[in-house]
């Protein structure tokens, strides 16, 4: 028997480690090769580790609830070949690597809530010296929120004097972020009320939220489309869509569709701030919210959203809402996004106000199809008919988009979805 060891394996290019949330075999069970044997958890998603080897499950390094870096091993497995100790560990990179350390966990906010978002260097657009990397890490800054902090240092660099006046001067607005969670009057619990413990995702996305909210100054811009031609198109196509692809033609494509053609116009919307500085994104990767069967969201990302036509934008599409709800999304699917679309109409939502999802600045809602009395306009004269109408709601961060810019760009979204050619094929 050859002993070979199952590693952590590289789960996307920003993580760095992950939390075994459970193991799937027992020592002692057999398992064949890319059979799913544990499950862990990223700040990004959970997902399941495939073997590398079948074999025995022979014995298990790393508990429940432990935290792993990647490429270390977590178990041992038993396979057929001779009686030595096979390390798999993957060779080191022969260019030299920077380690970058997770930041310890930190004790649970008076919420029960505890701080999991590791601030992850990689993917920091600029050099932080490890003096402000320790404080950052000791304080739990975001990498969002570190991004924003001017530096005085030599190109801009934040300096440890530039870190500690910042957190001074947030020192109160930081406790007030802390206990953002808990209610200002505490709640009234009485007999036969029933305790719902948070789960892991819904504490992140509460964080995550709140970090928005505090980092971002949102503002929201509402225009009313009418999408009469994306109706009877998308119902004259989607059975010869049915039947040709064996996928289901939804609105969600269009509408993505026409907000890349917008970006394209608009492409101040793809961008993100870092600091003083404004970074313009070149590809167009748009984040598509899904409600998952537990009531929680999560947001796949389309990355160049702008290479697919009309058949492969759906297509896709189908595919990460699938994945999402069954929980097989890979971590790099739900990174790197530039611009978020998100569906309140499949809640029956006329419109909302999203919320933006970090570094992003803009996000757009798209409310429920009605069919409405419109005044149109006809070689007769004004006419009332029935159209099919819909909201579009636009939030954006304010401190880089201005009114003019966030309200000419979600109407520009819905010119193109207004003009839809219905004559297109498919």
């Amino acid at each position: 028997m050859a002993l070979v060891e199952l590693i952590m394996p590289k789960m996307g290019e920003s993580i760095m480690e992950a939390t075994i949330l459970s193991w799937l075999k027992n020592p002692g069970d057999k398992i064949e090769q890319d059979e799913s044997v544990l499950e862990v958890a990223t700040d990004k998603v959970d997902t399941e580790v495939p073997s590398t080897h079948g074999g025995i499950l022979k014995e298990i390094l790393a508990q429940k609830g432990e935290i792993v870096k990647v490429g270390k091993p977590i178990a041992i497995i038993s396979t057929e070949g001779s009686d030595e100790k096979i390390n798999v560990t993957p060779k080191e990179d022969p260019k030299p690597k920077v380690e970058i350390k997770s930041a310890p966990e930190a004790p649970p906010l008076s919420n029960g809530v505890s701080k999991t978002n590791a601030v992850d260097f990689k993917s920091a657009s600029r050099f932080y010296s490890p003096l402000v990397k320790n404080i950052a890490k000791e304080e739990n800054i975001l990498i969002a929120e570190l991004e924003t902090i001017p530096g005085t240092g030599a190109e801009g660099r934040v300096t440890k004097k530039d870190l500690i006046s910042y957190l001074q001067d947030r020192k109160i607005t930081n406790t007030n972020i802390r206990s953002s969670l808990a209610p200002l009057v505490p709640a009234s619990i009485s007999a036969g009320d029933e305790i719902i413990q948070m789960d892991r995702m819904r504490k992140m996305i509460a964080e995550r939220m709140v970090d928005s909210k505090r980092i971002a100054p949102h503002v929201t811009s509402f225009v009313e489309a009418d999408v009469t031609n994306v109706v009877l198109w998308r119902n004259k196509m989607k059975n010869e869509f049915q039947k040709r692809e064996g996928d289901s033609l939804t609105f969600t494509p269009i509408f993505i569709e026409a907000i890349v053609l917008a970006i394209k116009d608009y492409p101040m919307i793809n961008i993100q701030v870092d600091g003083d500085r404004i970074v313009k994104k070149k590809d167009i990767n748009i984040g598509m919210a899904v409600a998952l069967p537990s009531g929680n969201l999560i947001v796949p990302v389309i990355k160049n959203a702008d290479q697919y036509n009309i058949t492969g934008l759906a297509k896709v599409v189908n595919d990460l809402a699938k994945r999402a709800r069954e929980n097989k999304l890979k971590p790099d699917e739900l990174s790197g996004g530039t611009f978020t679309v998100s569906n309140v109409g499949s809640f029956g939502n006329v419109m909302g106000t999203p919320i933006i999802m970090q570094p992003q600045v803009g996000i757009i809602a798209v409310g429920a199809i009605q069919k409405k009395p419109a005044v149109i306009e006809t070689p007769y004269g004004d006419a009332i008919a029935i159209r099919h109408k819909m909201f579009l709601s636009h939030s954006y961060d304010h401190r880089v988009v201005d009114g003019s810019l966030g309200g000419s760009f979600v109407k520009r979204v819905a010119e193109y979805l207004e003009k839809l050619d219905t004559s297109r094929s498919i």
